[in-house]
């Protein structure tokens, strides 16, 4: 994908027959496999009615979001008004002012800054040593459930452990917590969180973003004044200390990223834990195997994060004309990568909707690519990775709910509301 390769013979746009896409189409979130393969057959890279183009094979979609020359995230403001409309005051809704300064929404070089002082204090080591702290988290959990035999999954687990996990890394102790206040930070999470979907909330809907995103400014901001107050050998000290020269992060920049790894912890790792109890709940010898061998909780974790991606996908805007398959995206225009499409693209996957845990070969697309790779992978990994060793391990004869899946509303974060479990 460069600017010397011919345009010659290329469809843009204009010259393109829009595809229907509706990403609030009730089939397309119960089960959007089928919708994907029928693209990836008949036209990969796809314009649609909405305006802005999908790609759906492995090939393009990593060709997409590895390349930092071509496609980069553009114009915020003008991005949302392609939903809202250009008289819309894009920044002054709080949910959008907030994600706009979201690093993983900013080109270099501002990216490459704030990103690079994260990683000093996300640390691979910093990562490594929280496995105790993790492992402690999770039998705590279960520990509290273990003789009930029977739980709700999602809201008596999922959530909690990356939840937890994030507040042990911030230096928030859990008995120290005022009651309610992790179902509170979730919740904030998953309202705030729906200006990630990309498409023109009702009023209701923006509303309550905009009033959770201030709680959740408000929280990390009094997190972040304790910090500086009391430094500790936790996540919120690094990121006060990180230094590149002269530069460090502003105090806002800090409470972005504090919400940004808190939310990216509910959104992508809860429902990887719950996406892959139901995996498992449709593929029972998947699970068996997993109880007779628990060395294999790494690699099921990379199975269960192609398999059923809790991100489905990811937007770019093309810097310029650019030539993607046989079609010639113009500079401006939007593009959806479905990571999610990507991930069981059958000539990178064999056998690609089967659930493998001993699967080998190619990497899923699921943590993006590039200058954007997540910066929260390993940790993730580890979490998923503890989680399915404890559950494997003390309640091995677990069955959950596979017939009737209640999947959440919104496109990009696929993830279960429930999923009731028995052991």
């Amino acid at each position: 994908m460069t600017e010397a390769l011919s345009t010659a013979g290329l469809r843009d746009s204009t010259r393109s027959t829009p595809v229907t896409f509706d990403a609030t189409d009730p089939a397309l979130l119960a089960d959007p496999y089928p919708a994907f393969a029928a693209l990836r057959a008949g036209e990969p890279v796809a314009f649609t009615d909405g305006g802005f183009w999908v790609v759906t094979r492995h090939e393009d979609v990593r060709g997409v979001i590895i390349d930092k020359r071509n496609f980069g995230q553009g114009d915020f403001v003008r991005n949302i008004q392609l939903h809202y409309g250009p008289d819309f005051d894009v920044l002054a809704q709080p949910g959008y002012r907030w994600l706009s300064e979201v690093f993983v929404y900013q080109d270099p070089p501002q990216h490459t800054r704030i990103r690079g002082l994260v990683t000093q204090a996300l640390t691979a080591k910093r990562v490594r040593a929280m496995r105790p702290d993790v492992e402690a988290i999770t039998h705590r959990l279960l520990d509290r459930v273990i003789d009930d035999r029977s739980m709700e999954f999602i809201h008596d687990f999922a959530y909690q452990l990356p939840t937890l996990v994030m507040c042990d890394m911030l230096g928030i102790r859990e008995d120290e917590m005022a009651p309610g206040l992790l179902e509170q930070l979730n919740q904030a999470i998953a309202d705030s969180f729906l200006v990630f979907e990309m498409r023109a909330l009702p009023e209701d809907e923006l509303a309550l973003a905009n009033r959770q995103i201030l709680f959740l400014e408000s929280f990390f901001g009094d997190v972040l004044a304790e910090r500086r107050r009391r430094p500790g050998d936790d996540l919120a000290t690094g990121l006060l200390q990180a230094r590149d020269g002269d530069s460090q992060l502003t105090e806002r920049e800090i409470i972005t990223v504090a919400i940004g790894l808190f939310g990216a912890g509910f959104e992508t790792t809860a429902h990887m834990l719950g996406n892959g109890l139901l995996a498992f709940a449709r593929n029972p010898a998947e699970w068996r195997k997993l109880v007779g061998n628990r060395e294999l909780a790494p690699s099921a974790v990379e199975e269960i994060l192609r398999y059923e991606s809790s991100l489905v996908a990811t937007y770019r805007t093309a810097f310029h004309d650019t030539p993607l398959g046989d079609r010639l995206i113009r500079g401006g225009e939007r593009v959806l990568a479905l990571l999610a499409a990507g991930n069981r693209d059958p000539d990178v996957f064999p056998d690609p909707d089967r659930f493998d845990i001993e699967r080998e070969g190619a990497h899923h697309l699921t943590f993006g690519g590039g200058i954007h790779y997540c910066v929260g992978a390993e940790l993730a990994r580890l979490e998923g990775d503890v989680a399915f060793r404890a559950l494997a391990g003390r309640m091995p004869r677990l069955q959950a709910d596979a017939d009737n899946p209640a999947w959440r509303p919104g496109f990009l974060f696929r993830g279960l509301t429930r999923l009731p479990v028995t052991w």
